[in-house]
């Protein structure tokens, strides 16, 4: 004669709520003390009870001498129950508050070079006052590849100049900045007398900074939508040599404010505002919505707001 099992458990009809009751019932043993716990009446947990038993094939409570006594399979799972509610519970449980004096983790950040020269170090600065032990993974990027690296999880919030977005990476401005032209001090243009509009700053020769390698930059696309363009005789793919190469050269270099602010205080070099209306380029911090209400990440995102407003 073959032994009768029990049909297989569908776990979908089985709820975190009534494994809750199923716990209080196993810890209880007592349909109302059950109901006491869980805040329910004794008509509910009895109609819960009843649904377990179907979908366990087992009566789990069973009249005995003193009151209710387990049977072989409720006694089985009761304690590695109580342990695997506790474990959800835990694990859906609020955040611990994000202490940063004693957090050790990686913050990993995504920016072009033109903000890591101007920005990277007055953010590490800053983290480095209120969290001496967290590190930062820096990457410099272009919009394409930094919105790959949020994408991926391979970094955790952007910065830059971003156009249309997909609405499960988040935005927020921070600044718009404006493009200067930077060259060596005693360059002729900066001669006194010497004429500064645009047709003068087209005629000398440009250094172009372009993180992919090609020979125009944001403001190449500024000048050919009013039929302007420049001559590009020396293309880089980061602001490394900048000062070397304007400080030794008659070339004139077109970045934004942030940049040429650096580049005059740390290098000597001169700068004027483009000569031409050319509006704003808006920087902007850009995150993946996985990280919400991420404490680490909502913290992150504070520092680099602060900092931003004190530019």
């Amino acid at each position: 004669m073959l032994e009768r099992r029990p049909p297989a458990m569908n776990l979908s009809n089985l709820d975190f709520n009534l494994l809750k009751v199923l716990d209080a019932l196993v810890s209880e043993r007592n349909v109302t003390r059950a109901g006491r716990r869980l805040g329910r009446s004794q008509p509910a947990v009895s109609n819960a009870l009843q649904r377990l038993r179907a979908l366990l094939g087992d009566d789990l409570l069973v009249r005995g001498p003193g009151g209710f006594v387990l049977t072989p399979r409720a006694e089985a799972i009761r304690l590695p129950l109580r342990e695997s509610i506790t474990l959800i519970e835990s694990c859906l449980a609020q955040q611990p508050p994000f202490d940063p004096s004693v957090s050790i983790d990686v913050l990993r950040l995504t920016l072009p070079d033109r903000l890591s020269i101007a920005v990277l170090p007055k953010l590490f600065a800053r983290i480095q006052r209120v969290a001496p032990n967290m590190a930062l993974q820096v990457q410099t990027a272009d919009r394409q590849k930094a919105l790959a690296l949020l994408e991926d999880d391979r970094a955790d919030l952007a910065l830059g100049t971003f156009d249309q977005m997909p609405n499960h990476l988040r935005t927020e401005f921070l600044l718009e900045d404006h493009l200067f032209c930077v060259f060596r001090r005693d360059h002729p243009i900066a001669r006194r007398g010497a004429r500064f509009d645009i047709d003068a700053v087209l005629s000398f020769p440009h250094l172009v900074v372009s993180a992919t390698g090609d020979r125009t930059a944001i403001f190449d696309d500024l000048l050919h939508s009013r039929g302007l363009a420049r001559r590009a005789q020396m293309t880089v793919t980061n602001f490394t040599a900048v000062p070397q190469l304007l400080g030794a050269s008659d070339m004139i270099g077109v970045f934004t404010k942030l940049a040429a602010d650096e580049f005059q205080k740390s290098a000597g070099l001169a700068k004027r505002p483009v000569p031409i209306d050319v509006g704003g380029i808006a920087t902007t911090m850009v995150w993946h919505n996985r990280y919400d209400s991420d404490r680490r990440h909502v913290w992150l995102r504070e520092q680099i707001r602060t900092l931003y407003r004190a530019l």
